[in-house]
C-alpha cells in the first residue's frame, strides 16, 4: 500500500497561478502594455523595430511570434513593468465604478 504525503504534492495549476503570464495571449500582453506605455515609450524600452516604425498590434504580434527573443523581451518587460501597472489600474478602475457617487 502506497501513501501520498500531501505536502510534497504539487500540481501545474499551483504553480501557473504564480506566474503573471499565466492565462495571458501574447495579444493581451501586447495591447496592456501599448495601453499603458504608448507605442513610442515602448519601443524606448524596447529597441525592437516593429515598435519604432509604422506599429502596429498586427505586425507586431507577427513579428513577436516568429521571433522568440523578441517575444521573451516584451514577455520579460510586461512581467517586471507592465503586470503590477495593470493590476493597479484595474483595481482603481474597479474601486472607482463600484463607489457610490
Amino acid at each position: 500500500m502506497t501513501t501520498s504525503n500531501p505536502e510534497n504534492t504539487s500540481t501545474p495549476s499551483n504553480k501557473a497561478s504564480n506566474d503573471p503570464l499565466h492565462g495571458l495571449t501574447l495579444a493581451i500582453i501586447l495591447e496592456r502594455l501599448v495601453s499603458i506605455y504608448g507605442w513610442e515609450e515602448l519601443a524606448h524600452f524596447i529597441n525592437i523595430r516593429c515598435f519604432t516604425f509604422d506599429p502596429s498590434i498586427k505586425s507586431s504580434l507577427t513579428f513577436l511570434r516568429r521571433t522568440p527573443w523578441a517575444r521573451k523581451q516584451v514577455e520579460d518587460f510586461y512581467v517586471d513593468y507592465g503586470h503590477g501597472v495593470w493590476l493597479e489600474r484595474e483595481r482603481l478602475n474597479h474601486a472607482s465604478t463600484s463607489d457610490p457617487i
